[in-house]
């Protein structure tokens, strides 16, 4: 793919990226969530979805209950041990409001050590390696993920049949190198589908073609999809699921006549790295309608309200 945009030459950092979080992750130890501890994840937008992914992986993996909460619904009077931020700007008002009130330690997860997260968390993990010019987050988010899920990894906390992340880095750069599914670019719409760890994912693959390329995405849960959203599903659209497809899931698609993308999970690509293909289907479709994927309308770099 020619790289025309800093989305696109941001995200294809990302199999690096995600190798160098991998071995920060024994440093970060202390700051990150400890086994047994009841645990809220925070963030907006993208890092919402991340945190989604990481809280499932976490119950999963047995390592303690976890909520992922949008920071503007945070319950003020439910008690945790620890409360987790990702914010790429550091700047984030709800979350910045949310770690201001809280009762519990607070750690956040930044690209931008330089801005009020620094003095808001009692825990500051920088990855500003991954940090983004593009409005549009794309490494910086999964750069997160990776960060957290070496460390359950490092705790021995990964649920069977999650890879490494080292394996999830080469898939990665399989996802840069191959073409594109045949057909979605001229796609009319694309739900995303996604199980456990993977639904936090299908959620953020909907919102970086929304925020790209202003496509009609929807994401839902994989076993929830037969419960109305298929009757969306015709030919010219297309379901595309990251990770496994519930059985019998893939002929129901295949009746409506809609094309189906279900290249990950068991023996295919890692679910990551298939985000990382719907990344740059999302910078492919803003080219092809004349869009600017590095600053989409209405969207700035961070939520900051008066």
């Amino acid at each position: 793919m020619a790289l025309t945009s800093l989305t696109g030459e941001e995200l294809a950092t990302q199999p690096a990226n995600w190798r160098r979080a991998a071995t920060l992750a024994a440093e970060a130890s202390l700051a990150l969530p400890q086994r047994g501890e009841r645990v809220a994840v925070i963030g907006c937008g993208t890092s919402w979805f991340m945190a989604q992914a990481y809280a499932a992986l976490r119950e999963a993996g047995g390592h303690g209950e976890t909520d992922a909460l949008a920071a503007s619904e945070f319950p003020p009077g439910r008690g945790y041990d620890r409360i987790l931020a990702i914010s790429r700007s550091g700047t984030t008002t709800e979350v910045l409001d949310v770690l201001g009130r809280a009762k519990a330690p607070t750690a956040a997860v930044t690209g931008d050590p330089d801005t009020p997260i620094a003095g808001a968390a009692d825990q500051l993990l920088v990855l500003d390696f991954a940090d983004e010019r593009s409005v549009v987050q794309t490494r910086f988010a999964t750069t997160a993920l990776a960060l957290l899920r070496a460390h359950l990894e490092l705790e021995d906390a990964l649920p069977a049949g999650v890879a490494s992340v080292p394996r999830a880095a080469d898939d990665a750069e399989r996802a840069l190198a191959e073409p594109l599914p045949e057909g979605l670019l001229a796609a009319e719409q694309v739900t995303f589908l996604g199980r456990g760890w993977t639904y936090g994912l299908a959620q953020e693959a909907g919102l970086k073609m929304r925020e790209a390329a202003t496509a009609w995405t929807e994401a839902y849960p994989a076993m929830e999809y037969r419960h109305g959203p298929i009757s969306v599903a015709a030919p010219g659209r297309a379901v595309w699921s990251l990770g496994e497809l519930p059985p019998g899931l893939a002929a129901d698609v295949a009746r409506t006549g809609a094309l189906l993308v279900a290249d990950s999970g068991a023996g295919g690509l890692d679910p990551l790295a298939d985000l990382v293909r719907v990344q740059r289907l999302a910078v492919a479709l803003a080219g092809a309608r004349g869009l600017n994927p590095d600053e989409p309308r209405s969207l700035t770099r961070s939520v900051i309200l008066a």
